[in-house]
């Protein structure tokens, strides 16, 4: 059994700032989700976090979000379906015209924050997102919250979706994640969190915040890398799927 670990990076500004632990973390991932510039990141983190990218291996994908500095891109904003195709088509180009100066390979989009809860729900941004997507390159890999919207319009256009779970955060009776406007949104300790991952991968189930237990797909577990104990989680996450038969490989 194999399961892709991925992580959203390159999250700040400035050419002289690296996130703690950074290295560490790429080490025991398969793929890297790198801020293309709207929520975070800059044309030096870009670049910086690209290369660090290169060094580990790591499947690169694009993490697009919405114009929204301020707020982290965690912000709802009323937004159209030709909004979300612009926003995530710039975005995926920023990305790539380092991809491309480089000699690598982009390999998926994942968007951030807002925008992915979003397109979680909303067909219409939805599809918009998948269409930049698909218009981009046919063969990138959409990466999408389990049974969402997103996910049923990458499958509808052809493109390969990765069904993604989340490691820390807890989930609502229709597979959305638990706001993070509420105090139970976060998985309350690691080794929860590492249950809640190894039933994920093993059972395709996984149990709500109401104690109901509902079918959930995985093919990605996202992994986030700027918790105060981050880079402590990534190691028990790790030793506890090895244990466990489970490799950690990047989605081909």
């Amino acid at each position: 059994m194999k399961i892709d670990l991925n992580c959203d990076m390159g999250e700040h500004f400035g050419v002289y700032r690296i996130d703690v632990n950074e290295d560490e973390i790429m080490s025991k991932i398969s793929s890297i989700n790198i801020a293309c510039g709207f929520h975070a990141g800059d044309p030096h983190i870009m670049h910086q976090t690209l290369d660090k990218a290169i060094k580990y291996n790591l499947n690169i994908g694009a993490h697009p979000g919405l114009p929204d500095l301020l707020g982290f891109g965690r912000r709802k904003m009323a937004i159209t379906e030709k909004e979300a195709y612009d926003f995530t088509l710039y975005q995926i180009g920023a990305l790539f015209g380092f991809v491309m100066a480089k000699k690598t390979k982009l390999s998926h989009v994942k968007p951030h924050g807002a925008l992915y809860n979003m397109a979680a729900v909303d067909s219409k941004i939805a599809t918009g997102i998948a269409n930049a997507v698909y218009d981009f390159d046919p063969n990138l890999t959409l990466f999408a919250l389990s049974g969402s919207e997103l996910a049923k319009a990458g499958n509808a256009l052809g493109l390969k979706v990765a069904n993604e779970v989340f490691a820390d955060r807890t989930y609502q009776e229709d597979g959305t994640l638990t706001p993070r406007s509420q105090k139970n949104c976060f998985v309350e300790s690691d080794e929860k969190a590492v249950s809640q991952v190894l039933s994920m991968i093993q059972q395709s189930k996984v149990m709500t915040v109401t104690g109901k237990e509902i079918e959930i797909k995985a093919d990605t577990v996202c992994i986030h890398g700027d918790g105060a104990h981050a880079l402590e989680f990534v190691q028990a996450l790790n030793q506890s799927l090895l244990q466990s038969s489970i490799e950690i490989a990047a989605i081909s």
